[in-house]
């Protein structure tokens, strides 16, 4: 399994790029087999990590035609920096609760 971190300095986001982003990651599910995708924004950082079953996956979503176009749309108007890695996940641990929280 692979992952992609997508790290930003948000700029300036606008209805069209609340809209982009629910369609990119539409995309990601439904054509190029995404496994999960979650994001966050803490000040002026947005976080994004997306899980993928191989790295041509990633290649195939990097270079989709409306992926690309998301992407300069984030080059030319909504972030003022981001960096993406890639990396192949190796190990993985999970802990789930077995009680339940008294309430």
């Amino acid at each position: 399994m692979f992952v992609v971190i997508f790290r930003a300095k948000p700029g300036q986001q606008d209805q069209q790029y609340t809209e982009m982003v629910a369609k990119m990651r539409e995309l990601a599910f439904e054509k190029y087999a995404c496994l999960d995708f979650v994001a966050a924004t803490e000040g002026e950082q947005e976080i994004a990590i997306s899980y993928w079953p191989d790295e041509a996956s990633i290649l195939a979503w990097k270079n989709d035609p409306s992926h690309a176009l998301a992407q300069s749309m984030g080059q030319n108007k909504w972030y003022q920096s981001y960096r993406v890695e890639v990396l192949e996940l190796k190990r993985e641990y999970t802990f789930e609760s077995t009680s339940k929280v008294a309430g």
